[in-house]
C-alpha cells in the first residue's frame, strides 16, 4: 500500500451521506481522493450535497478532492472513470463501493407487494454497480500488488430489513466481497464488506426529528457519516490487512480493533446483539 500522502482512492456514490463522509475522512488522511456522484449543481437532487462540493472539503481538510461526475448505471461512464485514474496516476489503491440509490418507498412499512417495483433499482446501483466499478478496478489494483476494496452494506444482509429488495442486494455485496477475495489474494489485495450503522446523513437527520418508535434506539448510537472512513483508513494502512480479507466486518467492532473513534472522541456501539452477526462463508473453493 502507499504512503497514506499519496495514496490514490475512489469513493461512488459521494455527493452526500456514507459516502461523502468516507470521503472526507480519506481526504483529511492527505489521499487523493476521486468523488463519483451524479449531483454537480445544489438543487439538483432532493437533499443537499454536490460532488463538486465534497471535493473542496477534501481539499480544506489537506488531501485533494476529484470530482468526476459519474452515474454507476452507465457502465460506460464508470469504464471512463478508471480510465481517467490510470492516465492520471497508473496506478489505484483504495476502491469504496459506496454508490447506492434509495427508492421512494423504501422504509414504508408492509408487504414488498405493496411497496413499488421500483425497489429493484436498488440491484443496479447498488449490487450490479460494485461489480462494474470492481471490475474496472481491478487491473489498477493488481498493478500496485497492494491495496484495498470495500463495499459499504448494513445488517440488512442478514436480517430484515425493508424487504426483501434491499435484503439481497446487501447480502449480494456481502458474497461479493468474500468472492472477489478469492481472486484477488494472489495480489495482495483485500477485499471486505463493511456494515455500517445508523449514520447521521443528511436523509437521516429528517428521520431523527420524528423518529418512530422502532428506529429509537438505533437513532440513539448513530455514528458520524465520517466513522466508516475513518476505519477504512486505518485498515488500509495496517501491515497485516489481508487477515481482515473476504469477511463481513461490522463497523463498531472493526474500529474498536483498530482503534478508531468518532469524530467526536467516541467509539459507536455494534448493533450485533439487536440485529445478528455477519454471514461466515465456506472455506471451499470450487474453480
Amino acid at each position: 500500500m502507499s504512503r497514506t500522502e499519496d495514496r490514490i482512492v475512489v469513493v461512488t456514490g459521494a455527493s452526500r451521506g456514507a459516502g461523502k463522509g468516507i470521503a472526507l475522512a480519506l481526504g483529511a488522511a492527505g489521499a487523493t481522493v476521486y468523488v463519483t456522484g451524479r449531483t454537480r449543481n445544489e438543487g439538483d437532487a432532493g437533499l443537499p450535497g454536490t460532488v463538486l462540493a465534497t471535493a473542496e472539503e477534501i481539499d480544506a481538510r489537506g488531501g485533494t478532492g476529484v470530482p468526476v461526475i459519474c452515474d454507476h448505471s452507465d457502465d460506460a461512464q464508470v469504464a471512463d472513470l478508471f480510465a481517467r485514474v490510470e492516465r492520471e496516476h497508473g496506478r489505484l489503491d483504495v476502491l469504496v463501493n459506496n454508490a447506492f440509490t434509495i427508492p421512494d418507498g423504501l422504509t414504508r412499512e408492509g408487504p414488498f407487494w405493496e411497496k413499488p417495483l421500483a425497489l429493484q433499482s436498488m440491484f443496479d446501483v447498488g449490487m450490479r454497480s460494485a461489480y462494474v466499478a470492481s471490475y474496472h478496478a481491478a487491473p489498477l489494483l493488481v498493478r500496485n500488488n497492494a491495496g484495498l476494496v470495500v463495499n459499504t452494506s448494513s445488517f440488512g444482509g442478514r436480517c430484515y430489513m425493508h424487504g426483501p429488495a434491499y435484503g439481497a442486494g446487501k447480502a449480494a455485496v456481502d458474497k461479493m466481497a468474500h468472492d472477489m477475495a478469492v481472486d484477488f489474494e494472489p495480489y495482495n489485495v483485500a477485499v471486505i464488506s463493511l456494515w455500517m450503522g445508523l449514520l447521521k446523513t443528511e436523509r437521516n437527520r429528517a428521520l431523527f426529528e420524528g423518529v418512530p418508535d422502532r428506529y429509537k434506539s438505533f437513532a440513539a448510537g448513530a455514528e458520524s457519516a465520517e466513522f466508516s472512513g475513518r476505519v477504512i483508513d486505518a485498515l488500509a494502512r495496517h501491515p497485516e490487512i489481508m487477515r481482515w480479507s473476504g469477511q463481513v466486518h461490522i463497523g463498531a467492532e472493526l474500529g474498536a480493533e483498530l482503534g478508531v473513534v468518532d469524530v467526536d472522541g467516541s467509539s459507536p456501539r455494534s448493533h450485533r446483539g439487536h440485529l445478528g452477526d455477519p454471514p461466515t462463508f465456506s472455506p471451499a473453493v470450487v474453480k
